[in-house]
Formats: structure tokens, sequence, C-alpha cells
């Protein structure tokens, strides 16, 4: 009994359900890691082999076309996406569209940082802005799945074939969840930290053909630092997507990218990934369907996210949440269950293919425990 209101008899085995860095693939160890690199030149043979191995992986789990590179940079998510930023943009008009706090930062970047004057399309937390304001002649930059605000573009049927300027897809909670229609996408980034269940610091960049075309005919105005130069002598430096990093990755990270990446490829590879991430969408949304002090912050279902799903708690403030959110980890129940610092208070429950959907319906009678605890507490106070 803790102040009366009785704990619940079963805790999730695992009850990580941070949005990054999120759960480690089921059955994962550090004792099951490859460590042969380890110690070893990331240009020497082995270094290379390991890197270019991870690179095929995630060409084939992604199912991404020929057409499209892959390369494995610095910076993670958000040091792949202002390499593309930095490498492409100011070449003709931009367009931003932001309705969470990472597609701001992307504002930020091109309007403070860039000075590109950027057209800003804003949406609150919980809905997407209006698509068809989108002026395609314009290079386009996006969140496909907002991790702080659970929304995400139901697909990418709103990008035209023939668009003159570029799209940019910060993918980072999106790609391993959802098809991507890969054609529609000139640039997308990613860091392993999220669906895989990848450790982070490292981004992956992937480029289409009309983004290579950009990088070798257009220079920017401002200067490159060493870590964002993707061109040689007017040519994309192709080595950096054959695994010849631009500085020294962590093999250790590679090799626990691998791992979560042959897991995938045990489960029947994007499906399987798929179909767990649904599985604990659905038996999530079951939970907040069986209360009425729950709800989703995105209320329509065709754009709610299926990883980082962000939810609304009744009468509830950032104080509430963050007791919230302390009871259930020091029950060892629910571990980083509060929501983004800038949303607006409530809480995010990842629902990647590495968390299992066993756990995630074990989670509801803790939600209803830490809920009445925190709303006694209250009445008391």
């Amino acid at each position: 009994m803790t102040d009366g209101i009785t704990l619940p008899a079963r805790k999730p085995a695992r009850p990580h359900f941070s949005s990054g860095p999120c759960a480690k693939p089921p059955g994962y160890s550090p004792e099951k890691l490859n460590v042969e690199s380890l110690g070893r030149s990331h240009r020497a043979k082995i270094g290379k082999t390991r890197l270019a191995y991870c690179i095929d992986l995630m060409r084939e789990v992604l199912q991404l076309p020929d057409t499209h590179r892959i390369g494995i940079v610095p910076g993670s998510d958000t040091g792949a996406f202002e390499m593309a930023m930095w490498t492409m943009l100011g070449a003709r008009g931009v367009t931003t569209l932001a309705w969470e706090s990472f597609g701001e930062g992307w504002v930020t970047d091109a309007a403070k940082q860039l000075k590109l004057d950027p057209t800003v399309i804003r949406a609150d937390y919980g809905q997407l802005p209006d698509l068809t304001q989108v002026d395609w002649s314009t290079d386009v930059l996006f969140t496909w799945n907002g991790t702080t605000s659970g929304v995400r573009v139901p697909n990418a049927d709103f990008i035209p074939d023939d668009r003159e300027g570029l799209t940019f897809a910060d993918s980072t909670s999106a790609v391993f969840a959802y098809d991507i229609d890969w054609s529609k996408i000139d640039v997308a980034t990613f860091s392993w930290q999220k669906v895989l269940g990848g450790e982070g610091g490292h981004g992956v960049l992937i480029l289409g053909p009309r983004a290579v075309e950009r990088l070798e005919t257009y220079t920017p105005a401002w200067p490159l630092p060493k870590v964002f130069r993707l061109v040689s002598k007017g040519k994309l430096a192709e080595g950096v997507f054959k695994g010849e990093t631009i500085n020294t990755p962590s093999m250790l990270a590679v090799e626990d990218a691998i791992f979560a990446l042959e897991w995938a490829k045990g489960l029947g590879g994007l499906e399987g990934l798929k179909a767990r991430s649904d599985a604990n969408a659905a038996a999530l949304g079951k939970i907040v369907a069986e209360r009425d002090w729950l709800g989703h912050l995105a209320p329509d279902e065709a754009s709610r996210s299926k990883t980082s799903v962000c939810l609304t708690v009744e009468g509830a403030d950032a104080d509430f949440i963050k007791k919230f959110a302390a009871l259930l980890e020091k029950q060892d129940a629910a571990y980083d269950v509060a929501g983004y610092r800038d949303a607006p208070a409530g809480l995010r429950i990842w629902c990647g293919a590495t968390v299992d959907a066993a756990d995630i319906e074990a989670l509801g009678p803790w939600l209803d425990w830490a809920y009445a605890t925190v709303k006694a507490e209250q009445a008391v106070a």
C-alpha cells in the first residue's frame, strides 16, 4: 500500500519508455556485441568493413533504393540535419514547417544562423499545419514524426513529384516505423538511438540524386567546418557513403547498431518493425480509451505518431507531471515518461519496435496508481 492506494501486482519487465535514447532491442546485452573492431583504426580493413556492413544493413532494412546514398556522420540526427542545411540551403528560397520543438530548431537555424529569411508555416502542438500552403519551388524542411508533439505526416502524398526545391525530412523517430516513399525525399536524417534503440552521437544522412546534384553544383556563401564537408573538388565525397567517415566514429556504437539491425532482420525487416510499433501504439491507445483522465495530444489518428506517443493528463501542470513520472521511476515501473520540456504538460510513451507490447499493457495500472497518488497528495495539501 502507498498512502492507502494499492500498488499494481505486475510491473513492465522492461520499463524503458524514453523517447531517446530508447529501449534496447529485446535480448540485448553488451556481451553479445562483436568487438573485434574495437581498438583498431576505423580506416583499417576491419573498421571499414564493419562500417560498410552497417550501411548495407540500414539500406536493406529501410528498403532504400539504389538511387539514394546513405552515410554515417557525426553529431546524431542534429548533426546530420544541420550538415544538410549548411551544405545545400541558400540556392533558392526556403520553407520551414514547424509543429514541435525540433522543427522550431530548424526554423531558428535557417532564420537566425543562416539568415535565409525562410517562409515559416507553423501549427500548435498536437496539430499539423496546412500542407497545401507549401511552395514547392522552395527547399522545404520538415520533421516526418514530431518526437515532442506526437504528430506525424500521414504519408508523402503532399510532396509533388515535379517539385523544384529539395525536401529535407528530419526522420529520426520515423524511419524503421513507417513506409517512406523515398522518391519524394531528397534528404533524410536520423540517429540510431530512436527506433533501433542504438547509442547516441552518430547521425545518418540519406541523399537522393537531386541532393547530390545540388551539392555538386552549388557552393554556399558561408564557410563550412570540416565535419560538414561532403564535396571534394566539386564532386561528392563518395567515400563517406561507403563507410569512410569524415571523423573517427565509435566502433562500439557501430557494433551496437549492427546488433539492432540484425535483430530487425530477424523480425522480417521493416515489416516486422512496423508490426511491433503498431501493436505497441494500439496497446497504449486501448489504455487511453479506457480512462477519461487520459487523452492524446494529437487528436487526429491519421497524423498521430505510432512511436513517440504524447498524452494529455486531465488537470495536470508541469509540477503534477514531474511528481507523476518520479513516482513511476522510484517504483521501477516506468522510466522517462514525462513529456518534453517545451511541450504542453503531459506524458510521452515510446512505442517503437524495441518496446514489448506486454510492457505497454502492464503500464496501464501503474498510470492509474501514479495519477491517484498525486491527486491524493494534492487533496491533502
